[in-house]
């Protein structure tokens, strides 16, 4: 059980609760600005640009919640933009992910901030999911890691919350989808990477917008206080989702709802009203002002004691571009490698052919409440530019809208570099439902007849693509037709083509990825992408990038998906785990990742119940970095993830490492030490019963 409040902070808490007037204390339980201005301001392409402010008592000292969004970085101002979570999910760096959250911990309060709503760790269920960029992967264990590490090095200094509990892992649908979940798969399957990060000393929770098990989650009592309070001992404040993460005021907050956010809205008009009939108890308001009022007062003296710590130039600095360009290099995953294509041999290159309109495309990944808005983006035709023009290495371009033409540029040149993929037009967060839907907008105050103007001006840009963007739940896992065809024409004009897939999860390469000498999956890949990629394809970077998920051979193997739905049944069983349930091959399993060396585990040992040291020998011509993966097999269950540590070596080096085993049950059935899910040259740890303990 984590408590993070100390008998000091709860004093004080207590001391100012008794000093409010209950005016006072509803007047802490939602967003400070009035909706209509508010929704005005968003709609119009002003997300977030500077904090949502909530609960603010000036008049006693109390500052609110200053809440601004991520994950992949600061959506205030002009921020660094690191690669999209995924992304970083397939680093397997908990390390790497820690100094991350440390920069966007910085830059939250350097722009007056004072909490980031940024650590997402919704499981990705199907690879369809338009919000899957903004999570870590499939698997419980490394998103509870690596939330629990982007958490860490956020709370160094602000206030982190992580989302959407619970459930959330369909976009379209999100606002009217019930999901039913049986106790045992949500503990096991849905919940688990939730609490690792309230075990880490998480300040706030968000509720998702969808209903489990008939709730509303934002009104939910089985997971608000049964599981969240009750079972996990979480003592922060729980905050709704945006607008319509709230159904009705009393129902929510006797449910364990603390904050809405974030506008007033729902409260302001009912609560003071079911207060006073008795329908909500002045005790219940206490509560949930001393949970806002206790994390503030508990963030009150972390941070830096350095004034320019949070000086306006730190943002998007020099040394946070570095380590966006880091994340983005160490993140790529090198999916397929013939005749070693990769790195490029420099030496013996004189032209090199870039294709496709991604290349030249300035793509940081979607364009709803996760925008991060950098001051540059390199794009991957400017990396590669920079990288091999000053070698004397030609670079010559071509947009691939004539694919005839394309081929030939690619034909002429000595290597083909083609950019693919997705962008925020394709996949990311989507309200339309939300703003067609009557029993969504029920809870809207009256338009002020002063501001109709302004709304009808601030909608009509956002058609104009200057708000959020449609985004949504993929309809297909292939890449366009014109993608496809375009690979076809250069592949078969050039041996030497290599695909650079921009994504944000899973793409199915079946039609084309035997026809092409290398595959890098580069992601949503930050403002440094461009240069990042370059790194990595001409080897300065060794890419030790490694799924987070499955790619499956068909999307017939994958759980069933309806972006439409009104209910959907969660079951135990989805990508890797599936896979091997209905005994067929990945095109590439969870946790693949290609080297431009190679590595040998040697040795395992159990070293606790809670640890397992694994002998790793780099056996390969150059320094490079594998994720150590170890995996539990147990009869009639799938073989799951239970711990990873990511190692660095110099060729011929061996290093026994150390790493933690996540997954209480590990121990009981066979344990596998691997570099991915189903490695046939996995090194078995130990044979041990059911049951036993280690």
């Amino acid at each position: 059980m984590t408590r993070t409040i100390s008998a000091e902070v709860s004093l004080e808490v207590e001391e100012i609760i008794a000093s409010l007037s209950l005016a006072e204390k509803l007047q802490m339980l939602d967003g400070d600005n009035e909706f209509w201005p508010g929704l005005i301001e968003m709609t119009a392409g002003g997300y977030n640009r500077i904090p949502y402010v909530a609960g603010a008592l000036p008049d006693h000292g109390i500052a609110g919640i200053r809440f601004s969004d991520g994950p992949r970085g600061v959506v205030m101002g002009n921020s660094t933009c690191f690669p999209v979570a995924m992304a970083r999910g397939a680093s397997f760096d908990v390390d790497l992910e820690e100094a991350v959250g440390n920069v966007i911990g910085r830059e939250v309060r350097a722009q007056g901030g004072n909490l980031f709503a940024g650590v997402c760790v919704n499981l990705l269920r199907h690879p369809a999911w338009g919000r899957a960029q903004e999570t870590y992967g499939e698997d419980p264990v490394l998103l509870g890691e690596m939330g629990a590490a982007l958490t860490r090095g956020v709370q160094k200094h602000v206030m982190a919350c992580v989302k959407h509990f619970a459930l959330n892992s369909m976009e379209n649908a999100r606002f009217q989808v019930d999901v039913t979940c049986d106790p045992s798969t949500l503990r096991e399957v849905y919940l688990p990477h939730f609490k690792r990060i309230v075990d880490e000393g998480v300040a706030s929770v968000m509720s998702a917008y969808n209903s489990v098990n008939g709730e509303w989650c934002g009104q939910s009592p089985a997971l608000l206080t049964g599981i969240l309070r009750d079972e996990w001992g979480f003592d922060g404040f729980v905050m709704t989702d945006f607008i319509f993460g709230m159904r009705d005021s009393t129902t929510a907050i006797n449910a364990g709802q603390d904050l809405e956010m974030p506008f007033r809205m729902l409260h302001q008009r009912d609560l003071g009203s079911a207060v006073a009939h008795g329908e909500v108890a002045v005790t219940t308001v206490d509560t949930a002002c001393r949970r806002i009022l206790g994390q503030q007062l508990r963030f009150r003296s972390i941070g830096s004691s350095t004034r320019a710590a949070y000086e306006m130039s730190v943002v998007a600095s020099p040394p946070h571009r570095a380590l966006a360009r880091r994340a983005s290099a160490e993140s790529m995953v090198l999916l397929s490698n013939a005749d070693t294509l990769l790195p490029l041999a420099v030496d013996r290159i004189r032209r090199v052919a870039v294709i496709g309109k991604l290349a030249d495309t300035e793509n940081t990944g979607d364009g709803g409440s996760s925008k991060v808005r950098p001051p540059s983006v390199v794009s991957p035709l400017a990396g590669l530019r920079e990288a091999l023009e000053p070698l004397g290495i030609e670079v010559v371009y071509h947009d691939g809208s004539d694919e005839a033409a394309a081929a030939s540029t690619a034909g002429s040149a000595d290597v083909a570099i083609m950019v693919v993929g997705y962008t925020h037009e394709d996949e990311g967060e989507y309200v339309g439902l939300a703003g067609r839907s009557r029993d969504l907008q029920a809870g809207f105050p009256a338009l002020p007849a002063e501001l109709k103007e302004k709304l009808e001006a601030s909608t009509a840009a956002n058609r104009d693509g200057q708000g959020m963007s449609l985004g949504g739940d993929r309809t297909s896992l292939e890449l366009r037709f014109g993608d496809r065809s375009l690979i076809d024409a250069v592949a078969g004009a050039q041996r030497a083509t290599l695909v650079v897939v921009e994504c944000g999860s899973a793409v199915l390469m079946e039609s084309w990825r035997h026809k092409v000498a290398a595959i890098v999956v580069s992601w949503y890949p930050g403002m440094e992408g461009g240069h990042a990629l370059a790194d990595v394809l001409l080897g300065r970077v060794n890419p030790s990038g490694h799924l987070p998920f499955s790619i499956p051979t068909s999307e017939e193997h994958l759980p069933l998906f309806d972006r439409h739905a009104t209910s959907v049944s969660y079951g135990p069983l989805h990508g890797q785990w599936l896979l091997d349930d209905l005994g067929v091959a990945a095109a590439f399993p969870f946790g693949f990742g290609l080297s431009y060396t190679s590595f040998d585990f040697e040795t395992a040992e159990i070293i606790s119940e809670h640890m397992v040291s694994v002998t790793v020998l780099n056996s390969g011509p150059v320094s490079g970095a594998t994720v150590v993966q170890l995996y539990r097999r147990s009869e009639g269950k799938p073989t799951k993830l239970c711990g990873f540590a990511k190692v660095v070596l110099e060729p011929g080096m061996r290093q026994r490492i150390m790493v933690p085993v996540h997954d209480a049950s590990a121990f009981n059935g066979t344990l596998f030490a691997s570099q991915f899910a189903g490695d046939p040259q996995g090194l078995m740890v130990s044979t041990i019963g059911e049951g036993n303990a280690g």
